[in-house]
């Protein structure tokens, strides 16, 4: 194994309620002429190639047409500023599909690559709400449903890059603008939960 992932995922997308490419296996359109989609990936432990990035986190912002598996993605990548140059690059070795796992099979639906950025990353938990804000690009407040104190989720999911197991975590507030893509709202759709990586 070259590299591993493991850790926490936060994700807020332009469809109201709940994302039907989700839920369908992409089978179903997003509720707009569009997706805009961010999700933040917060790696507990992790390695690439000897190079240790646990602690660091990664958020991969995308615009699609509104039938994801047309392709025709744009994607821009964001690591966080705390990363070495040598975690950064081996991150960055990863998400450009290099290395093989999830990001590679991405590879056939993209279009446009907008580039890689670095940003102050802060993620907060309380309260029963997850609090991301990446730099002054993006900010996102989403709260992960219960019910009778256990998560709700949507399972069996196989076009979800994270994981096949997704927590519904609905957005109250949202406001991105990163690589020219932009969106912004108030209840929204969101997941999270943990996602492993490797390839």
């Amino acid at each position: 194994m070259s590299w591993s992932f493991d850790g926490t995922f936060y994700e807020n997308c332009s469809c109201e309620a709940i994302c039907p490419c989700t839920w369908s296996n992409g089978k179903h359109a997003a509720t707009h002429d569009y997706c805009r989609a961010t999700i933040a990936f917060s790696i507990e432990r992790g390695h690439v190639e000897g190079v240790d990035v646990g602690g660091r986190t990664v958020v991969m912002t995308v615009e699609t047409p509104a039938q994801m598996l047309e392709g025709n993605w744009k994607a821009g990548v964001i690591i966080d500023e705390d990363a070495s140059e040598e975690q950064a690059t081996a991150i960055g070795r990863v998400m450009g599909g290099e290395l093989g796992g999830p990001p590679a099979a991405l590879g056939p639906l993209l279009s446009e690559f907008l580039g890689v950025a670095t940003m102050p990353v802060a993620i907060e938990s309380s309260n029963g709400q997850n609090h991301i804000r990446i730099g002054d690009a993006i900010e996102f407040t989403q709260t992960p449903e219960l019910s009778e104190g256990e998560p709700v989720q949507i399972t069996n999911v196989h076009f979800h890059p994270a994981a096949s197991t997704v927590q519904v975590a609905s957005v109250q507030e949202s406001k991105v603008s990163a690589f020219g893509i932009e969106w912004s709202g108030t209840d929204l759709s969101g997941f999270t939960g943990p996602f492993h990586w490797e390839g």
